[in-house]
């Protein structure tokens, strides 16, 4: 059974950077073919897909905030983690990790529970 558990601060302050893990277990990150996404979902709003890194550490992120984001791996702890420069109010969601087992467009498979993140002073 693969799980996915993020973990990081709920509460982030404007300007700084939002930093998030995903753990994974049941599978390894590295595991051919296999791509591991972060995701998020403002209040009242769609999801939206903000990057993934793939089975061979490549990263691939949204054009909307390539700029803001990196999606690195720790693979000897089976973790992928997620940065987001210079957060506003704006940055405020619940945000998923998931696998996605197809290139884009990525077909998910396995979500986290997600966490909630508030950008607030």
């Amino acid at each position: 059974q693969v799980q996915l558990q993020e973990s990081g601060p709920g509460l982030v302050k404007p300007s700084q950077t939002l930093s998030l893990t995903c753990t994974v277990s049941g599978d390894a990150i590295t595991t051919n073919r296999l791509y591991w996404a972060w995701i998020r979902q403002p209040s009242g709003k769609g999801v939206e897909w903000m990057g993934t890194i793939a089975y061979t550490g490549a990263t691939h992120y949204s054009p909307s905030l390539k700029s803001r984001t990196t999606i690195s791996r720790d693979t000897s702890k089976n973790q992928f983690i997620l940065q987001l420069n210079s957060v506003t109010p704006e940055d405020t969601a619940v945000y998923f990790c998931a696998r996605a087992i197809t290139m884009p467009p990525y077909e998910f498979d396995y979500w986290g529970q997600g966490t909630q993140v508030t950008v607030s002073s």
